[in-house]
């Protein structure tokens, strides 16, 4: 059974690039534009792992995480923020705010299905 995945990104071309990422690795992936469609989507359906940007109309990357930490569903669910944002401030807000890890904009595709695989198998 294939693994699914949610992302989250405001950027059309991102969300593309991320959906033919991981399908083409064999991940079923289910996509958001925004936080509040995100949260909307986790709670029709469990998610493996959750790749969220942090900068996005509405509601921050940073919230999602917080408000799916809240779902039991999603307590020990994979988050992994993947934005342009790289300071250890923000990192450091990440980490309290749940996230299981950061990658910065733009990424090394292998790098990043090698986290995934880590982290859903």
């Amino acid at each position: 059974m294939a693994r699914s995945i949610l992302t989250v990104d405001d950027s059309s071309t991102m969300r593309q690039m991320l959906g033919l990422i991981l399908q083409s690795a064999g991940y079923e992936v289910v996509q958001a534009t925004n936080a509040e469609e995100a949260l909307k989507r986790a709670n029709e359906s469990q998610f493996d792992m959750v790749l969220t940007d942090q900068n996005m109309p509405g509601s921050d990357g940073l919230s999602l995480v917080r408000s799916l930490r809240t779902l039991p569903a999603y307590a020990k669910t994979p988050i992994i923020m993947l934005t342009t944002e790289s300071s250890d401030e923000m990192k450091s807000k990440g980490r309290e705010a749940g996230a299981t890890g950061w990658m910065v904009k733009p990424f090394d595709p292998n790098r990043l299905l090698e986290i995934v695989g880590k982290l859903v198998g």
